[in-house]
């Protein structure tokens, strides 16, 4: 009897003891936003009053730490004691093993217990975008630039000459790389280009637009600006020389050049125009002769 008294008066205790240090609500609505390899974890802001700012702590838990650290939880270095509602795990998580989460939130001495994510999160579940790629054909090879790849992921583009994709080539590139050089291409000739990122063998993202570029040759570098440069100083010289002679000409000179011609008939202002008068109106028309008044 004695001891169970004394086990009731235990849990009374601890149950005491939980309600005074769990005081805040646990966050809510926690969940992972990973794309392209990048992992947030997210939750909503506590509704609580509080008169210091809420700050929020993270932890992880992979399958080393649950199997042979015992279910330890690591604390996120960049997440301990933050006022945000996010948290960027992207190097914390670093395997392809499944990560349990979790979040608490702090009000000066108030605490909450923690919440964790519905269930456990691999990164190999994260959504790949359509690379965004630029394409250049200079010097007779071909240029594709990437931007914002996933890491460790690979890119694989496909090349063909314009209305031949079933003679395409594929190349693979890491993600590190960036940029992909196909050299010794036919000038003059347009190629085609179309790629996708690929984490493993199951995920994929969808294939970008298909762009095409036309080769151009080693010279074409030097060709082009300079041809620019030559017809603009051409054209600088003519105009030049057109008003320099405006100038400069001698009124004799000026007559002879701008010879001045007489206008045509139709445009002079002396018309002489008949009008065909009817039987009728030329009756109406007859001259009427005016006699001098006689005073009485």
């Amino acid at each position: 009897m004695t001891r169970s008294l004394q086990v009731m008066m235990m849990m009374t205790v601890l149950l005491g003891f939980t309600d005074c240090v769990w005081t805040l609500a646990a966050p809510g609505g926690v969940t992972m936003d990973s794309v392209n390899m990048k992992h947030v974890l997210k939750w909503l802001p506590l509704q609580a009053h509080c008169d210091t700012a809420v700050l929020y702590s993270v932890q992880f838990q992979g399958e080393f730490e649950l199997t042979v650290l015992n279910g330890s939880w690591v604390d996120a270095p960049e997440c301990q004691q933050t006022p945000h509602t996010h948290c960027d795990l992207t190097y914390d998580l670093g395997s392809d093993s499944d990560y349990n989460l979790r979040v608490k939130a702090a009000c000066g001495s108030k605490l909450s217990s923690w919440n964790r994510l519905d269930r456990s999160f691999n990164r190999r579940d994260t959504v790949l975008t359509v690379p965004e790629m630029v394409l250049t054909g200079d010097g007779g090879a071909l240029q594709v630039t990437f931007d914002k790849l996933p890491l460790t992921a690979v890119v694989k583009v496909t090349v063909w000459k314009r209305d031949d994709e079933l003679q395409a080539d594929v190349y693979t590139m890491d993600s590190e790389q960036k940029v992909l050089n196909v050299p010794a291409l036919q000038e003059g000739v347009e190629y085609c280009v179309r790629a996708h990122t690929a984490l493993n063998t199951q995920l994929y993202s969808s294939s970008s637009d298909t762009q095409c570029v036309s080769i151009t040759g080693p010279d074409a570098a030097w060709k082009r600006p300079t041809t620019v440069a030559v017809t603009v100083i051409i054209m600088a010289g003519l105009l030049f020389a057109v008003f320099w002679s405006i100038v400069h000409c001698r009124a004799d000179a000026c007559q002879s050049y701008f010879h001045k011609d007489p206008l045509p008939q139709s445009l002079r202002s002396d018309w002489d125009i008949q009008i065909p008068l009817s039987p009728e109106e030329a009756e109406l028309c007859e001259k009427i002769k005016v006699m001098p008044g006689v005073d009485c």
